[in-house]
C-alpha cells in the first residue's frame, strides 16, 4: 500500500496582501525544504488575477504530514490566516487517525483512494 498522503489547499488572498503573501511563501518554503525531509512536494500557485492561490502538499507518510502541521501551527498559522482566507482543503491518501486529527482544524474533505499508482 502507498503510504504517501497529500492535500490541496484553496485560498483567497486578502486585498492588498499579495506582497505579504510572497514573503510568507518564501519563509514557509524554506522551512519545509530545510527541516522536513518527509515533505515530497510543497508547491504554491497564484491565479493570474492575484486573488486566489493553491497550495499542494505531498508527504512520504502520515508521520511526515503530522511533523509539517506541527511546524505550521507553531510558526506560521497566525500570519497565514492574516493574509489568506481558506476556502477548501481536499486530502488524498491513507491518513492515520493521528494525521486526520492534525488536519481536522482545517476542515478537510478526505477523498478515499479508489485506484491508480504513484511513482
Amino acid at each position: 500500500m502507498n503510504t504517501q498522503v497529500a492535500w490541496l489547499v484553496e485560498l483567497r488572498i486578502k486585498d492588498g496582501r499579495r506582497q505579504d503573501l510572497r514573503t510568507l511563501i518564501a519563509e514557509m518554503v524554506h522551512s519545509a525544504d530545510a527541516n522536513e525531509p518527509g515533505t515530497l512536494d510543497y508547491e504554491w500557485s497564484i491565479s493570474p488575477d492575484g486573488t486566489t492561490c493553491h497550495l499542494f502538499e505531498r508527504y512520504a507518510d502520515s508521520a511526515a504530514a503530522i511533523a509539517h502541521t506541527n511546524t505550521f501551527n507553531a510558526r506560521f498559522v497566525d500570519r497565514f490566516l492574516d493574509v489568506l482566507i481558506p476556502i477548501r482543503v481536499t486530502a488524498y491518501g491513507h491518513f492515520s487517525p493521528e494525521a486526520r486529527a492534525s488536519l481536522a482544524p482545517q476542515g478537510p474533505i478526505f477523498m478515499e483512494p479508489a485506484g491508480g499508482f504513484s511513482r
